[in-house]
């Protein structure tokens, strides 16, 4: 018979304490793997081409204008409560779920499910937009260099349909033409391999690629200071606090990443002390860089001009500074190389646990031999992105991740809330300040911003979550491990 009681069943903090103390996986991490993990994750795409859009608007969101710096400002403030939040639960809880396990614990199994499967939206399909990202600015690196790959070989195949001269120069197969985005596909399955091999040679790579990312925004903000003009940030605020709003609704794409180092916590040395710094730290560095980028670039260009693809890169160009456009594009490269990493670290972790909760099939909770790492949901999760990356448009992904994102961030604000009433005594290496009041003022941020987005992008979420309790209802309440030994 159907009890309604055990859809809200939590899983024991004791139960949760054990598993980590049996984890399989290897124990490699520091704070600043940490750290650079949080960077590698949040400074990527989002700074790279979301800052012309808010500065610029679109055709349904005024821009920010020059006041884009205060939309930086605004959304850290609001990810800022989010991982004060995530920081309590990740030091509580070192399990590689991150916001699936934190439901699990305070909210019970079917919100534990409805995170989890929202998640795939944070980390799967914001990875699929960032990869074809990547294939524009890879390929526009390469023309630099001479080398042109042909049109049919890094395209969506909406954008090919649109284009017929595109599906005239494709090869064919029974008639078919051929189009697909093959970097796109190809960064994927490259980073795929890497994580297979290990945390620490993931972990070494990430850390390569935030050092030279971080080296050419600096870059270009020490060479913009000098075509900085003043007469471009007046009006400072064209479109009133509203362009401001709707921007910050569009550059939280920008800051989605620092909730990926709690997934790492299974594989952290000292997660009760390193997770807190590693959240709150990269957030931090993150914010500071992005609001110094955002003022440079709306004062050498004019901000209505800023909606290209490339602002930074056109910032340089439109200053006769090409060279300087062509090391812009290689940090544009590296910077989201870094983001694919990270997110590919994240998606199989949260697999792996739901997995072991039995929630999902035990196969994905397998972990290599040899290299220690959940190698099974790493794969399918490689090939499906990179699947979807070489088809797929870059368009309604970014405000889908955006928005299944938010909803993480506010179950996440709201469990911190209901596990100070129902587990006061419980150990808190790090504790929310002013809980549960600042806790509960996260959940009312995470939403007002989330308001921002369009009513499309809401009608797509909950489409999507309709799909994942469905699949909740006939396999995981089924298989639930906490329902077996809790009848």
């Amino acid at each position: 018979m159907f009890q309604w009681k055990s859809l809200l069943a939590t899983k024991p903090l004791a139960e949760l304490q054990r598993e980590y103390s049996a984890s399989p996986l290897k124990r490699a991490l520091s704070v600043w793997d940490l750290m650079a993990l949080g960077i590698g994750a949040i400074i990527g795409a989002g700074i790279f081409a979301t800052v012309g859009t808010a500065a610029a608007g679109d055709a349904v969101r005024p821009g920010a204008g020059p006041g884009i710096v205060l939309s930086f400002v605004l959304t850290a403030l609001v990810c800022g409560l989010a991982a004060l939040c995530y920081a309590e639960m990740a030091s509580m809880v070192p399990i590689a779920g991150s916001a699936y396990t934190y439901a699990y614990a305070t909210l019970g199994e079917l919100a534990a499910w409805i995170i989890g499967w929202d998640l795939i939206l944070e980390y799967a399909v914001g990875n699929v937009a960032v990869a074809i990202s990547w294939s524009g600015y890879f390929c526009e690196l390469l023309r630099g260099f001479g080398i042109l790959i042909p049109a049919w070989a890094a395209t969506d195949l909406r954008s090919a349909l649109a284009s017929p001269e595109i599906l005239a120069s494709a090869p064919k197969v029974l008639g078919i033409p051929v189009v697909v985005n093959l970097p796109a596909m190809g960064i994927v399955l490259l980073l795929t391999w890497i994580l297979v091999r290990g945390i620490r040679e993931s972990s070494r790579t990430n850390i390569a690629l935030v050092f030279l990312k971080l080296g050419v925004l600096a870059f270009f903000v020490l060479v913009g200071l000098f075509y900085v003009q003043p007469e471009h940030y007046r009006p400072f605020l064209p479109n009133g606090w509203h362009g401001v709003w709707a921007g910050a609704a569009i550059v939280f794409f920008a800051y989605i990443g620092f909730d990926a180092v709690s997934t790492a916590a299974e594989e952290c040395r000292n997660p009760a002390r390193d997770l807190p710094r590693g959240i709150i730290g990269s957030l931090a560095l993150a914010t500071l860089i992005y609001v110094a980028v955002a003022a440079v670039v709306t004062g050498m260009v004019p901000w209505h001009e800023l909606g290209v693809a490339e602002p930074l890169a056109a910032a340089m160009s439109r200053h006769n500074l090409g060279w300087a456009a062509g090391i812009v594009a290689l940090g544009a490269v590296a910077a989201q190389t870094a983001v694919l990493l990270v997110f590919q670290l994240g998606q199989p972790r949260i697999f792996f646990a739901m997995a072991r909760d039995g929630l999902l099939p035990q196969g994905f909770a397998k972990v290599h031999p040899r290299y220690r790492t959940p190698h099974v949901t790493t794969i399918l999760t490689g090939v499906v992105v990179a699947t979807f990356a070489g088809f797929a448009n870059i368009e309604e992904m970014v405000d889908l991740t955006n928005i299944g994102t938010l909803f993480a961030f506010a179950l996440v604000s709201a469990g911190v809330a209901v596990l100070r009433f129902t587990h006061p005594e419980a150990p808190r290496p790090f504790r929310v300040p002013a809980a549960p009041w600042l806790p509960i003022l996260s959940v009312l941020a995470c939403l007002g911003l989330a308001l921002g987005l369009p009513w499309i992008t809401w009608l797509r979420f909950f489409a999507w979550l309709g799909v994942g309790l469905l699949i909740y209802l006939l396999y995981g309440r089924r298989f639930s491990q906490l329902r077996r030994a809790h009848p």
